[in-house]
């Protein structure tokens, strides 16, 4: 019996990002070195994203993904794909919390943007969708346009007015959205780390241009743009993230510098927060979601590390935070994915699974 999408997100949801079997490691490697072909390299993803989607389905999620499996980093994959912007490897990678340099791979702007009709993600949607077979929904994640935005992406003598790159960059994710729900997606993600930088107090975002105001109204007209006019049976959430590399964290700060403005009329189904530790502050700013509008997400589980949190103090945090937003719009995943690059974080497979599984239970227990 095939799983109708009636509202995402789920009670019990995920993020996306799953961890790499050693076999999938060892082929990417193996195909990096020249020893196998893209071919023998895809027919070990597709064998594993197979094996990934079933264990899903037996842990209880009513929404798969593919674990990026086909992706190096969460971001970049993506974004290297689309006209007008190309993958590098900087002098230095981002600089994480204890000053861990992350692999240094990055994208920039090197002509006008616009989507690529023949972006491989499409191809690998329908592929995954197969292998889904109306068993679950089948979840969709890529970067949130706002990514684009980053210090250092624009090249200013291609696009000297920020207007008119912000306009490309609506039209190019108006056509992937398409594109996505033509190959058959209905539950779509946007990957944000730029829009929770905005909130951080100690990230400087530009050389002064721009105030983070400026910013703020930006990033949320850019996403409410994208999703104008977009089919009513295709939901759209965003996932706010502060950095997850190798189990480690690139900045902090609560959600209270966007909450007014991104919170209350960014145009998305549901929100899915960090909310795992001190770093992403208090339920507070919750309250500028509207009544009866987005669904809240609260990562109040670690993706992080293995232990397996208390389920009593997961659901006096949910209680908490239903004094900001209804219980009705609360539902439960982790904080973020558990392998938002190839590296992936500190536990293990095991581990990760009966996480996925806590939550659909947990999230059984509160909402039946």
């Amino acid at each position: 019996m095939s799983i109708t999408l009636i509202k995402a997100p789920f009670r019990g949801d995920q993020v996306g990002s799953l961890l790499r079997p050693e076999n999938l490691h060892e082929a990417r490697k193996e195909f990096q070195e020249g020893n196998i072909t893209a071919e023998q390299l895809r027919e070990v993803e597709t064998k594993e994203i197979k094996r990934i989607v079933d264990k899903q389905i037996e842990v209880g999620l009513e929404a798969v993904t593919d674990g990026e499996f086909r992706r190096r980093f969460w971001h970049t994959d993506f974004l290297e794909h689309l006209n007008g912007i190309e993958g590098y490897v900087p002098d230095i990678g981002y600089i994480f919390h204890g000053n861990e340099e992350t692999e240094k791979y990055n994208i920039r702007n090197i002509g006008k943007v616009t989507f690529n009709p023949n972006h491989p993600f499409i191809k690998d949607f329908v592929e995954f969708n197969k292998i889904v077979d109306g068993r679950a929904v089948a979840k969709q994640t890529i970067p949130s346009p706002n990514q684009l935005f980053n210090e250092g992406i624009i090249d200013e003598s291609i696009y000297p007015d920020i207007e008119e790159y912000a306009n490309d960059v609506i039209r190019t994710y108006r056509d992937a959205l398409k594109a996505f729900y033509d190959a058959g997606v209905r539950y779509l993600q946007f990957d944000d780390v730029y829009i929770a930088g905005l909130s951080s107090p100690d990230i400087p975002f530009n050389d002064g241009k721009y105030s983070r105001e400026t910013l703020i109204d930006l990033a949320l007209r850019v996403i409410n743009e994208v999703l104008e006019g977009k089919p009513k049976d295709l939901f759209v959430t965003t996932h706010l993230c502060r950095g997850n590399y190798r189990s480690n964290w690139a900045f902090e700060g609560s959600y209270e510098l966007i909450a007014p403005k991104l919170f209350a009329k960014e145009k998305v189904d549901g929100f899915f927060l960090e909310y795992d530790d001190e770093r992403s502050g208090d339920f507070k700013p919750l309250e500028f979601i509207p009544n009866g509008g987005s669904r809240v997400v609260l990562g109040v589980l670690t993706s992080k590390n293995g232990e397996l949190e208390d389920k009593e103090s997961i659901k006096a945090r949910i209680q908490e935070a239903s004094q900001y937003v209804p219980l009705e719009q609360i539902c439960l995943s982790t904080q973020c994915g558990f392998a938002s690059t190839h590296h992936g974080n500190k536990l293990t497979e095991e581990d990760q699974w009966r996480k996925l599984k806590f939550i659909v239970d947990i999230s059984k227990e509160i909402w039946g």
